[in-house]
């Protein structure tokens, strides 16, 4: 859940290449990447206006940061969107309507505000309103203690505003967590919903093909390949069940496990702590994650559920701790695997390695030293292996381990380790005592800090989550026979 990568994919299947909404792009050679204009206006160096500070996060196409006004000292956020991974026709479109939808919904109180928008030679900045505040869900977390009825005032309000959206002809389309946060720190602060990177304009009865969202929350129709705003409704339900329960209603090991899930469209509503949350709401969850859109409730109707209203009938009694606990430890990214398989990668010996080596140096055309998409699609097809955009892309995703939008040499070598690898024990043991700098036999949370620091892949909440999930025995640290069960299990996939 937290930190989930968005998917933006195009279909495979003739009938998604047929249907007049998504084409083959050709792609923009990367000596034209530099030189191609976004907004079509002049280019202006942000830096003249604005101070650009800490990282706040990453996403498929731009980095997201603290920046300071250097005349009013007012303090914004900026997402920077690199041209180098503007690779196609429909990647620059997507920028632009990016900026279309957040001009057209502006002035909302729970819609993150645009402030400004700059290109330069490198990248298009999109200023917007920081929000201090953090996450829904971290915010829920913080309390220590949550209620049907607190759960149902934080519904209302994403309900009422993706009802907005939706009857401005706006679908979100990456309905997600993470992408609610609270304006500011104070106890009634808004809830604002940010990120319309996915987002598109729609008309009644449009189909959509294109495969974007998160996949513990997309639609079984967005899977499937055919879909219009009734998946935003879904997800929101996802998000519901997440408030009352702590974890998503589909899950799996895999991403193509959590899809299968979706479309066999089966959740539980009966174990703890569901026995516990009311009717009601139960109610309205099922009426949300109706695998037919048809059936599914508009967000209007959502609006006038008995459990959604200001004076409704969600009760006010505490919901188990397991809610909140649960909660926490799904919020965390497994960071700990990723950064170990680089390690391992490191430490493989020139024999072991050179076939990857020469495949690697056949991959990159450019002699860049890295590896686009397109590059790892074409050398793979090279080599008499069929891979789809889409794997490329997972690829990619999972072995661009410093988030730059390229493969580099170890990166690559990291992500081809395949599983019989991983069943010498000297390499499980030299990836272990990486972390272990004190040879005490547990990884603790401060080495895993220093580990995680190097690589700059460290926050707070991940330490503690990572030291929560991996941590079977519930020690505080993690020892030998812990961090092998993680590294071994569905290691393919992740």
């Amino acid at each position: 859940m937290g930190n989930q990568s968005s998917i933006k994919r195009p279909r495979r299947d003739a009938k998604s290449m047929d249907d007049g909404r998504l084409k083959p792009q050709p792609n923009i050679p990367k000596s034209m990447q530099r030189s191609l204009t976004v907004l079509n206006g002049a280019l202006e160096d942000i830096r003249e206006v604005y101070i650009l500070g800490d990282e706040l996060g990453r996403g498929q196409f731009g980095v997201t940061r603290i920046c300071k006004h250097k005349l009013t000292g007012e303090i914004l956020a900026c997402k920077s969107i690199s041209k180098r991974k503007l690779r196609c026709k429909e990647d620059v479109d997507d920028v632009r309507l990016e900026i279309r939808v957040l001009n057209y919904l502006k002035g909302h109180p729970n819609i993150v505000k645009l402030r400004g928008t700059y290109e330069d030679r490198r990248a298009v900045h999109i200023v917007m309103d920081l929000c201090t505040g953090g996450e829904l869900f971290e915010r829920i977390i913080s309390k220590k203690r949550h209620t049907e009825r607190e759960a149902a005032a934080f519904f209302r309000t994403i309900v009422e505003v993706l009802e907005v959206c939706h009857s401005r002809g706006v679908m979100h389309r990456d309905l997600k967590p993470e992408n609610f946060l609270l304006q500011n720190e104070e106890e009634d602060s808004p809830l604002v919903i940010i990120d319309f990177g996915l987002s598109t304009f729609f008309k009644p009865g449009e189909i959509f093909r294109d495969f974007v969202g998160s996949a513990y929350y997309i639609a079984p129709e967005v899977v499937k390949g055919k879909y219009g705003p009734e998946a935003d409704v879904w997800s929101a339900g996802v998000i519901l069940y997440i408030l009352l329960c702590g974890v998503p209603p589909f899950w799996a090991e895999t991403e193509q496990g959590i899809f299968d899930a979706v479309l066999a469209g089966s959740y539980d509503l009966t174990n703890e702590p569901w026995p516990s949350i009311s009717s009601s709401a139960k109610d309205l969850i099922s009426k949300m994650l109706k695998s037919n859109p048809n059936e599914r409730l508009t967000f209007q109707e959502v609006q006038n559920h008995p459990w959604v209203r200001a004076d409704g009938d969600a009760p006010d009694r505490p919901l188990d701790n397991l809610v909140l606990t649960r909660m926490k430890h799904f919020q965390a990214v497994n960071k700990l695997k990723k950064l170990a398989f680089k390690v391992i990668a490191e430490k493989m010996s020139e024999e072991e390695i050179i076939g990857l080596k020469e495949l690697f140096k056949s991959m990159d055309t450019d002699n860049s030293g890295t590896l686009s998409l397109d590059e790892l699609k074409k050398g793979f097809a090279s080599q008499g292996s069929l891979v789809a955009e889409e794997e490329a892309a997972e690829l990619l995703n999972a072995a661009d381990i410093d988030g730059n939008g390229c493969v580099d040499y170890m990166e690559f070598v990291a992500a081809m380790i395949n599983k019989n690898k991983l069943e010498k024990e000297e390499q499980l043991v030299s990836a272990f005592q990486y972390f272990d700098t004190d040879n005490s036999g547990f990884i603790t949370t401060s080495e895993l800090k220093d580990a995680l620091e190097k690589h700059n892949m460290f926050d707070a909440e991940s330490i503690t989550s990572i030291i929560a999930e991996v941590d079977t025995d519930k020690d505080g640290r993690i020892d030998y026979d812990e961090f092998v069960a993680m590294m071994r299990q569905n290691t393919l996939q992740e």
